[in-house]
């Protein structure tokens, strides 16, 4: 079953996701619905890339992998087959664009990169962006708030939350840097 259509989200109008999650982060009240407990493995032969991530939603943790045409669409896909279990809807949410940018043209390939990716479930478009020295991480990092807002915008702020332990962390082990990229 599809969530009715939010009257003040027109269809053609683009979320800005990073922006309304950094404002419900900066809230104490604010529980993650899931936590990345370790870091992404991307394993990429230039056929078949695979991904692997462990995630923790509820009481429940999931080591999960899968493949894809690209390093982003096993991210992508191993994300959302994790996820799948606490919240089934996820599967819904697809990658509709995705641009990356580096800043610092002078640092070549060592150049910080920005990552854009535009998620929708079907009933609206949202974006968030990320910076990192690594594009695969900067994909990562934002697919991940992607789907961390695909389900706080499916169940609110304070459904589906509280649920991972106290906090989102990211898979360094350290806490979720509240504000900016």
């Amino acid at each position: 079953m599809k969530a009715q259509k939010r009257a003040e989200e027109p269809p053609w109008e683009v979320i800005d996701a990073n922006r309304r999650l950094n404002i419900l982060r900066a809230t104490e009240a604010y529980r993650p619905p899931f936590e990345i407990l370790r870091n992404y493995h991307l394993v990429d032969d230039g056929e078949e890339p695979e991904a692997t991530v462990v995630v923790k939603a509820g009481a429940t943790e999931v080591h999960e992998a899968d493949t894809g045409v690209g390093p982003v669409d096993a991210l992508a896909n191993t994300l959302k087959k994790a996820l799948k279990p606490a919240f089934p809807f996820i599967e819904d949410v697809r990658l509709v664009d995705f641009a990356a940018r580096i800043h610092e043209s002078h640092s070549g390939t060592k150049a910080t990169v920005e990552v854009t990716v535009f998620l929708s479930d079907g009933m609206g478009v949202w974006k968030v962006s990320k910076l990192s020295r690594n594009i695969n991480q900067a994909s990562f990092h934002a697919l991940t708030d992607g789907y961390e807002f695909a389900i706080v915008r499916r169940l609110g702020p304070g459904r589906g939350q509280g649920q991972a332990g106290g906090g989102c962390r990211r898979a360094t082990g350290s806490k979720r840097r509240r504000g900016g990229n």
